[in-house]
C-alpha cells in the first residue's frame, strides 16, 4: 500500500539522502573551507576534466621498428646463452641485421646442430628460424607474434606512462590506451613549459644496460649504433662523445632495478642512486668478481652516460649513476628508471593545450546552462502540476545532490558532456513524474478516490518507467565500455543519474505524496 512506509525503509531513505547531500557539500566550499570544517570527510570534491580545467592533452605512438630492433636485441642475447649451453657451438658472428638476427657459427659442420638448438627458442608460432644459401641461421619474428608484441608493447607503455605521471606528481592524469597502437595523456591545470617537461619525461625509453666495455677494440672499425661481431660501438658522454665500443650482451638491464632516486656523489654533483633485485644483485655481482680491472659502461638510450672501472666485486645490490646532469635532469631520470623502461620510444603525434580561462568559460556556461534548465522545469512542474509539481520539483533538488554525490564519491572526472549527462538526467527524472502524474489524472477523471488514484498511477506508470531506464543503462553500459575519455564520462554521468532518478522519482516523491496524503487527507487531488 502507498502509505505503508515502514520504519526501516523510512530510515533508509533518510540515510540515503542525507550520505548525498554530505558527499555533495565538498563541491560547494572552497578548499579552505573543505580543510577547515570537512577534514574528516573521506569525499573529495569532483575533478575537472581537460575542457573545464585547461591543460594538456597528448597523444603518444609506438614506433613498431624501434620496437622490433629492442626485442631482436633480446632474441639475439637468447641465441647467445643457447649456444654457450654444453657442448659449446663457437660462434663468428651473432647480431641483429635489419628484421632478423643472424648467426654465423665458427666451423660450417657445426651449422645443423646449431640450427637445431635454436629452434628450441620458440616454435614455428614465435619464431621463423631458417638457414641462408651463405651458410648464416637468421631468426624472424612471424607476423602473428609480431603482432601481440606490438599489442603488450602498448599496454606496457600504457602501465610505465601511468607510472611516470604519477612519480612525476601530476594531478589527476587521465591515462589510457587509444586504438592498436597509441597512448593517450590527457592532464589538467599544465602549463606549457611543464608540458615540454612531461612530454620530455613520457618519451624517453629510459633502456638502462650495464655491458662490459671491449677496451681492445678500435672505435674507427665501427660504425656508431651499429651491431658487429656481438660488439657496439656508443657515444661517450664522459668522453666528450667519443665512440666507445662494448659488449652487446649486457651485464644487467633496467628490469633488474628495484628502485632508483635523485642523489649527489661524494663531490655534491647531481647523481642517480639505484638498488638492484636479488637476482639482479646476484649476475653484477658475478660478473664483476670475474672482471676486477675492466671497465663497463653505464648506457642509457644508447649512450655511454660514463664508464668506471671494476676495482672489486660490487656485491651489496646498489650503486650510482654519475654524468653532466644537472638536478632537474637526475629527477627526471629517477623518475624514468624508478617507472621501468619502455618497450620502444615514444613518439608524439598529437598535442593540444587548453587555455585555463576557456575551461573557466565552460563552467561558467555549463553552471548558468543548469541552473536556467532547473528553474525552467520546476515552472513547467508547478504550472502544470500544482502541488503534485512541488512535490515533483523537491524530488529533482534531492536528485542532482544525490548525483553530485555519488559522483564525488567515485572519484568521477566532470567534462562538459558530463554536464550535459546531468542536464539530460533532470529531464530524464521529471519524465517520470509526468508519466505518474498524468496516470494519476486519469484514475481521478475516472472517479477514483485520491488515494487510490495515487496508488494505480503509481503503479501503472512503473512498468513503463522500468523499460525506459532498463534501455538508458544498457546504452550507458555500452558507450562506458566502447568509448574513450569524454565518452565515458557522459556515459557514467548518465549511468548513476538513472539511478538517483529512479530513487528521487519513484521513491523520494512518492513518499512526500504519502505523507501528505496521510497528514492531509485531502478530498480530491489539486491536479
Amino acid at each position: 500500500m502507498l502509505l505503508r512506509f515502514p520504519a526501516w525503509k523510512v530510515a533508509l531513505l533518510f540515510v540515503a539522502l542525507f550520505a548525498g547531500l554530505v558527499s555533495s557539500v565538498p563541491n560547494l566550499l572552497t578548499e579552505q573551507q573543505r580543510a577547515a570544517y570537512l577534514g574528516w570527510l573521506p569525499v573529495q570534491p569532483l575533478k575537472l576534466g581537460l575542457d573545464l580545467r585547461g591543460g594538456a592533452s597528448i597523444s603518444l605512438q609506438i614506433d613498431p621498428e624501434e620496437l622490433r630492433a629492442n626485442e631482436l636485441l633480446n632474441v639475439n642475447r637468447m641465441a647467445g646463452d643457447k649456444l654457450r649451453e654444453t657442448p659449446l657451438i663457437p660462434v663468428r658472428e651473432r647480431a641483429p641485421r635489419g628484421d632478423a638476427v643472424v648467426v654465423r657459427v665458427a666451423n660450417a659442420q657445426d651449422t645443423p646442430k646449431a640450427l637445431e638448438r635454436l629452434k628450441t627458442l620458440g616454435d614455428a608460432n614465435t619464431y621463423i628460424i631458417s638457414e641462408r644459401a651463405d651458410g648464416a641461421i637468421e631468426i624472424r619474428f612471424t607476423e602473428n607474434y609480431f603482432a601481440t608484441l606490438q599489442s603488450n608493447a602498448v599496454e606496457a607503455s600504457r602501465e610505465a606512462v601511468q607510472r611516470r605521471a604519477d612519480g612525476s606528481g601530476l594531478v589527476e592524469p587521465y591515462i589510457a590506451r587509444q586504438g592498436d597502437n597509441r597512448v593517450l595523456v590527457e592532464v589538467p591545470g599544465l602549463n606549457p613549459a611543464e608540458v615540454d617537461t612531461l612530454v620530455d619525461t613520457l618519451t624517453t625509453a629510459g633502456v638502462l644496460t650495464f655491458n662490459l666495455v671491449d677496451e681492445r677494440a678500435n672505435p674507427a672499425e665501427y660504425q656508431v649504433g651499429v651491431p658487429r661481431n656481438n660488439r657496439i660501438a656508443l657515444p661517450n658522454q664522459s668522453m666528450g662523445g667519443a665512440a666507445q665500443v662494448v659488449m652487446l650482451d649486457s651485464i644487467i638491464t633496467g628490469g633488474d632495478l628495484s628502485g632508483a632516486y635523485a642523489s649527489t656523489d661524494e663531490y655534491g654533483r647531481p647523481s642517480i642512486a639505484f638498488q638492484l633485485h636479488s637476482s639482479g644483485a646476484q649476475k653484477f655481482g658475478r660478473v664483476t668478481t670475474q672482471n676486477i680491472g675492466r671497465p663497463f659502461a653505464i648506457v642509457l638510450d644508447n649512450t655511454i652516460v660514463s664508464a668506471p672501472t671494476i676495482n672489486s666485486p660490487i656485491t651489496g645490490g646498489s650503486g650510482q649513476i654519475t654524468g653532466s646532469f644537472t638536478p632537474e635532469e637526475a629527477d627526471q631520470l629517477a623518475i624514468v628508471l624508478k617507472s621501468g623502461q619502455l618497450p620502444a620510444k615514444l613518439q608524439v603525434v598529437e598535442r593540444r593545450t587548453v587555455d585555463p580561462s576557456l575551461g573557466a568559460d565552460s563552467i561558467r556556461a555549463g553552471v548558468t546552462a543548469s541552473i536556467v534548465g532547473v528553474i525552467l522545469v520546476a515552472l513547467f512542474m508547478l504550472a502544470v502540476y500544482g502541488l503534485l509539481g512541488v512535490f515533483a520539483v523537491i524530488g529533482l533538488v534531492c536528485n542532482i545532490f544525490m548525483l553530485v554525490g555519488v559522483l564525488s564519491l567515485f572519484g568521477a572526472t566532470l567534462t562538459l558532456p558530463g554536464i550535459a549527462g546531468i542536464l539530460l538526467t533532470m529531464g530524464m527524472a521529471v519524465d517520470y513524474n509526468v508519466l505518474i502524474f498524468e496516470r494519476i489524472r486519469e484514475e481521478k477523471r475516472s472517479g477514483r478516490s485520491p488515494i487510490t488514484s495515487v496508488e494505480a498511477g503509481y503503479d501503472m506508470a512503473m512498468s513503463t518507467i522500468v523499460d525506459a531506464n532498463v534501455t538508458h543503462l544498457v546504452a550507458a553500459l555500452v558507450m562506458f565500455n566502447l568509448g574513450e575519455g569524454p565518452v565515458r564520462g557522459f556515459a557514467l554521468t548518465l549511468a548513476i543519474g538513472v539511478l538517483t532518478s529512479i530513487f528521487t522519482a519513484v521513491i523520494v516523491a512518492r513518499f512526500i505524496m504519502a505523507t501528505w496524503l496521510r497528514m492531509a487527507r485531502p478530498k480530491w487531488i489539486p491536479i
